[in-house]
């Protein structure tokens, strides 16, 4: 692969990861995919689920990421998210349409395992 296409790459990760929404929706409007993916499967819109970036997220999600998609290890967006307790960002898949109970570990489970109260609540509205 071309060195300039792996410094893309690792750039938009990188922006995925800290949460530059702004930049990293520039990158996607210039024809970066939105459901680019790492080597370990991780989408753009899953590592800013994991880091808690709620408006990465929602950005993600406007331009057609697909919070369904899993990674290598069979996670999702959401069980990312629930994780690591970032409420907007269930919220904002949630809206979008995602399944609790998609991946493995779904989200669901994610909050049940680690007994998380809050996240839990969130997903109960949303029928197994």
């Amino acid at each position: 692969m071309e060195q300039g296409v792996l410094d893309l790459a690792v750039r938009v990760f990188g922006l995925a990861r800290a949460g530059e929404a702004e930049e990293l929706a520039a990158y996607v409007d210039a024809g970066v995919p939105a459901d680019l993916t790492n080597e370990k499967g991780d989408t753009l819109l899953i590592l800013a689920a994991y880091h808690g970036h709620a408006g990465t997220v929602t950005a993600l999600l406007e331009r057609g990421a697909d919070h369904g998609r899993y990674n290598d290890r069979g996670q999702t967006p959401l069980a990312a998210a629930v994780f690591k307790q970032s409420a907007d960002s269930v919220r904002a898949l949630l809206a979008a349409g995602a399944d609790p109970d998609a991946g493995q570990p779904s989200a669901r489970a994610t909050a049940a395992f680690f007994d998380l109260p809050v996240m839990t609540a969130l997903l109960e509205g949303h029928p197994a």
